[in-house]
């Protein structure tokens, strides 16, 4: 990696100064967290993996016409994005029971919801990520009404899509955390882009005949083979071929 100025370093990416004005290279790291932080590892490949994942999703919802910050994927480890101003807002979009919502409501996993339900989280690791209404987010300006609107459509419509994209591989998309910015144009007007990246760290994935979980939750519940269940979802998608992909070899190290 050539020497360049770090700006941010979080649990699974690294940001740096990007090679034109208003870029930001993103660098997947292998290190996985769970439990706001309080569990760390590593999952041998799953930066190149969550590379090559979050840039096929969002060349994908480009299509269907989401904006993105997504420029370009540069090598196995690195994608090109545009310098957006982070909202300090998670949206999670809920399709079936799992994780904390199961406790928080006294629901059985895998209990499908009646509607998809969004939720909002204000992201400060220090707070653990608490829950938090429109209210809260307007309130003390974190985004405003406008912007709420917006992400929670793009929200809704990044769950149709990706939920029969997903269920066209055999694989319920069972919930998944978003993150937006904003991203100013040339005449000074901001408009809500999706940020961060969509892989198998940030959504729930279970295989629609068995409800084997092919994402984190192997790591945060110690479930093992938590490198092939990324590697698996990544074959499905056709991003990696059974024999491994001249790009992204499966016993890839860290650089």
């Amino acid at each position: 990696m050539s020497r360049r100025r770090n700006i941010y370093e979080g649990k699974a990416k690294i940001l740096y100064q990007g090679p034109e004005p208003g870029t930001i290279v993103q660098y997947f790291k292998d290190d996985a967290t769970a439990f706001n932080n309080e569990k760390k590892g590593t999952i041998l490949g799953k930066g190149v993996l969550n590379n090559r994942i979050s840039e096929f999703l969002m060349l994908r919802l480009a299509e269907i016409g989401v904006p993105t910050h997504f420029v370009r994927r540069l090598n196995m480890r690195e994608q090109l994005v545009y310098k957006a101003e982070i909202i300090p807002v998670e949206v999670v979009v809920r399709n079936i029971a799992a994780g904390q919502f199961t406790e928080r409501f006294q629901v059985k996993e895998g209990t499908p919801l009646p509607r998809s339900i969004v939720e909002f989280y204000y992201k400060a690791d220090e707070l653990g990520d608490p829950i938090v209404s429109e209210e809260h987010i307007t309130s003390f300006g974190w985004a405003t009404p406008k912007d709420i609107d917006e992400m929670m459509a793009l929200a809704l419509r990044i769950n149709d899509y990706m939920s029969g994209l997903f269920a066209g591989i055999g694989l319920k998309l069972v919930d998944f955390k978003l993150e937006f910015g904003h991203l100013f144009e040339e005449n000074g007007e901001a408009r809500v882009v999706l940020a961060d990246e969509i892989s198998p760290d940030s959504c729930r994935l279970w295989d629609i005949k068995t409800n084997d979980k092919m994402d984190k939750d192997r790591f945060r519940h110690d479930l093992g083979s938590v490198e092939e269940a990324y590697q698996e979802v990544a074959r499905r998608l056709g991003i990696l071929t059974e024999t491994g992909d001249g790009d992204m070899p499966t016993t890839e190290k860290a650089k």
